[in-house]
């Protein structure tokens, strides 16, 4: 959490690996909010929100498994797709329909 008391989004960071086995974090988890990459790239489909149809239930921001999912001012939600692997839950799980998966184009 941010000092405002809104929810922040990870960020990336650079990975140094660490010189001594003491500099390992102690647990199978490491500081959140870590990323060492962005998507890598082979993604083959990507959802697509169209607003319109969105109702702003928020039920594809909870099942989200990559939380890529923000709510934005206007009610809705925006996908982060530089972190988006394309699974396509959110999609499946959306009662009005709004989301489709399309095919990602190569860019």
């Amino acid at each position: 959490m941010s000092d405002n008391g809104k929810k922040t989004k990870p960020v990336l960071k650079v990975f140094k690996t660490p010189e001594d086995i003491s500099d390992y974090p102690t647990g199978p988890s490491f500081e959140a909010g870590h990323l060492v990459s962005k998507n890598a790239g082979w993604r083959t489909f990507r959802p697509l929100v169209d607003e319109e149809t969105c109702v702003g239930c928020y039920k594809c921001y909870l099942v989200c498994p990559d939380g890529v999912i923000s709510k934005i001012d206007n009610g809705k939600i925006t996908i982060d797709y530089d972190f988006c692997k394309g699974c396509g839950i959110c999609a499946f799980e959306c009662p009005a329909n709004a989301i489709t998966m399309i095919k990602e184009r190569g860019e």
